[in-house]
């Protein structure tokens, strides 16, 4: 395979412990077998990484999603890729599921980071060749990085599912402001009216939704957002449209972090199903009856496949 007058061998993936069941689904689609690989810690507490495959001049991606524990997820990542360049790999590919860090993209006030732009130039240091992502927090988040990135959306496997769910008279509704660009992308999929929920932030941890634009009255609502983390936006938003009217809401969200109350809000939402993909491993979504995980194992081995090949990854970009 050659691409910019450069030639990389055999196609490996390689994880850590962050997510290893996603890497083995993505390997298996590939007709491959994840590379063999020891990732544990030193008695202190340091991440302590040996390849034990040799991928010399090998074309290697690496799969790890930096959710929970994020920094030890990170600190392997980053570890790994530095072990594989001093293997001599030939091409190394940071693959994130799931992006961690993400919501810090700009100076939204005084005297705070951008995390998200020093992660990227942590994982550009380390000596990555080039990025895939998953439905970023912010799509910006791509020019962070100076090194080419394929940024690609969970939406065709969330719209195939949603399909089969038979929903009559369906509206897709952003839960913010925010989030209208990916609810008319679902909405154009499905064939589907658009709404928005008007909020108002009360603080980082929780939001008051304040008022419904569009018509969901008799409808089978769809809220989309890219993740749920402690379910706050997303649990009011369910709330709002079921106060105005709406027949049944679905919850769509690409990324289940699922942290502090998550699980308990949403349990007592109503809503009748909550569709997410397994992006981040499924622990954190202990407990919830209406779950339905969707894998997006396929998609990311695809994009890796057509990397690999040199083959177009643009037809895969459509969120």
């Amino acid at each position: 395979m050659t691409n910019s007058g450069r030639s990389y061998g055999d196609l490996r993936i390689f994880t850590g412990t962050a997510h290893p069941e996603l890497a083995r689904r993505i390997a298996a689609y590939l007709g491959i077998e994840v590379g063999h690989a020891s990732v544990g810690r030193f008695p202190d507490g340091e991440v302590n990484v040996k390849i034990d495959d040799d991928v010399r001049g090998k074309d290697v991606f690496v799969v790890q999603p930096t959710c929970p524990p994020v920094n030890d997820n990170l600190m392997e990542l980053l570890i790994l890729i530095d072990c594989l360049l001093r293997a001599s790999a030939g091409r190394i590919t940071a693959v994130f599921p799931y992006f961690g860090y993400a919501r810090k993209d700009r100076k939204d006030e005084g005297r705070v980071p951008i995390s998200a732009k020093l992660v990227a130039n942590m994982v550009v240091a380390s000596g990555v060749d080039r990025v895939l992502a998953l439905d970023l927090h912010a799509s910006q988040i791509q020019g962070f990085f100076d090194i080419p990135v394929d940024h690609l959306y969970a939406s065709p496997v969330m719209v195939r599912h949603l399909k089969t769910l038979g929903l009559k008279d369906p509206v897709v509704v952003a839960p913010d402001v925010g989030g209208i660009k990916m609810a008319r992308a679902y909405a154009k999929s499905l064939g589907a009216g658009l709404a928005i929920v008007d909020k108002r932030r009360v603080s980082p941890e929780a939001a008051e939704a304040v008022h419904v634009i569009g018509d969901v009255e008799g409808k089978a609502v769809v809220l989309v957002d890219d993740m749920i983390s402690t379910a706050g936006t997303i649990s009011e938003a369910s709330r709002a449209v079921s106060s105005h009217g709406a027949k049944e809401v679905y919850v769509c969200a690409t990324h289940a972090v699922l942290c502090g109350p998550a699980v308990q809000r949403l349990s007592s939402a109503p809503v009748r199903g909550i569709i997410v993909t397994d992006t981040i491993p499924p622990a954190a979504t202990a407990g919830l009856k209406n779950l339905q995980v969707q894998s997006i194992g396929e998609l990311l081995g695809e994009a890796i496949r057509r990397i690999h090949e040199s083959e177009s990854v643009s037809s895969l970009f459509l969120p």
